[in-house]
């Protein structure tokens, strides 16, 4: 996995290592969470279909276990997303920045999944998506159409206080490699010791 695998060997390195976690992937359709899945589980791009019954994945990055899920983000599979929200340690939604049509879809379902009562206390690490297209949008832009302006917690400093739920986006491109392992490595710094 070459790139990943040093970044992951690097927050091994720095005492990331022997965590575990489950991680939601959540988001609309085409959003590129399966996509996402492919390139962490055996760094390969593929063209996807649509995810039409949960994808679950065991990783091991950098000595951080974990289980991933990997859910449909049609109208359908939405459905299905609150039967899964049980012992999550972190929920991972993509968002496609380059289709500023869907945002306001995007944002109810985010909107839903923030004021789930069993997803109160889990870090969501959000991911703009898509960024290597030429309309997407810049991480302000995505901020403010998803209704995060004064909800993010946070890049640099880990939230300690536990009435506060960690909350950050990232940009990525997940075809060019770039934005989702930093984006990993803040969700890492939440997740339990094994």
């Amino acid at each position: 996995m070459g790139w990943f695998n040093w970044l992951w060997d690097l927050l091994s390195y720095v005492g990331l290592s022997n965590k575990s976690g489950k991680l939601l992937f959540l988001g609309l359709d085409n959003a590129g969470k399966t996509t996402l899945l492919g390139k962490l589980a055996n760094d390969q791009l593929h063209v996807y279909r649509p995810t039409f019954h949960p994808n679950v994945e065991e990783l091991t990055l950098g000595g951080i276990k974990l289980k991933t899920i990997d859910m449909g983000g049609h109208l359908e599979a939405r459905r299905l997303w609150k039967d899964y929200f049980t012992k999550v340690d972190g929920v991972v939604f993509l968002v496609d920045a380059a289709n500023d049509a869907r945002f306001g879809e995007a944002k109810d379902e985010l909107d839903m999944l923030l004021m789930a009562e069993e997803l109160a206390n889990v870090p969501f690490l959000i991911l703009g998506n898509k960024i290597d297209m030429p309309r997407a949008c810049s991480e302000d832009a995505l901020i403010a159409a998803m209704g995060l302006n004064g909800l993010l917690t946070g890049k640099q400093n880990k939230v300690t206080d536990p009435a506060v739920r960690p909350l950050e986006v990232y940009m990525c491109s997940v075809v060019k490699k770039i934005g989702y392992g930093e984006g990993f490595r803040w969700l890492a710094e939440y997740l339990q010791n094994a």
